[in-house]
């Protein structure tokens, strides 16, 4: 196992999850601090047929602002971004996102691979990729991608997580930079806005 030092600077920080990634992503966004100076994009699988919660749902408990990613949008600092439904979100640069409908990557559009792979080549070594509780391999290729760049990869302790499938295919194709229970992860997340 490599350091787990955070990214310095840090440009952005990049999270995957699936099955049971509602209440992990809680823990985590209820524990961002207001002054969290680094753009937030996250993948969460949900169903494609319908509209997402999750800018409602995750705005009552996060002290950063929280949307859905438009096309085009300026990417900017301190802010909370989600995938829409049905749509790949990618880092285009550092100041702007992308929306894709190219073909579902491990069964999944939004994919956790395509944002991650996108944010590496971007970011490079100014990048944290966190990887949460889920039950595909959806993550995997994304995470060896941000190492290979220089970025830092934090993956949620297999055994705490209520699907542990994403994060043990993950340690397994990629190794990490931290192998981290939540609550540990907001500490260090804490820790590096000061």
């Amino acid at each position: 196992m490599v350091s787990c030092d955070f990214p310095e600077p840090l440009g952005a920080v990049v999270i995957g999850a699936s099955a049971g990634g509602i209440q992990a992503l809680r823990v985590v966004l209820e524990g961002l601090p207001q002054g969290f100076a680094a753009p937030v994009l996250i993948v969460q699988h949900i169903p494609r047929d319908r509209p997402s919660a999750l800018v409602d749902l995750f705005g009552a408990y996060c002290a950063l602002p929280v949307m859905e990613a438009e096309d085009k949008q300026r990417l900017t600092g301190g802010t909370v971004v989600f995938a829409p439904p049905d749509y790949h979100l990618m880092v285009e640069s550092r100041n702007a996102l992308a929306l894709s409908l190219d073909e579902a990557v491990v069964f999944s559009r939004p994919s956790i691979d395509v944002l991650f792979e996108s944010a590496a080549s971007v970011f490079g070594e100014a990048l944290l990729a966190i990887l949460l509780t889920g039950a595909s391999a959806d993550g995997s290729d994304g995470i060896a991608a941000v190492r290979r760049a220089g970025g830092k990869a934090w993956i949620q302790c297999p055994e705490e997580a209520a699907a542990s499938v994403m994060p043990a295919s993950a340690l397994a194709r990629a190794g990490a930079d931290a192998v981290l229970r939540l609550q540990d992860m907001c500490d260090r997340l804490k820790g590096s806005s000061t």
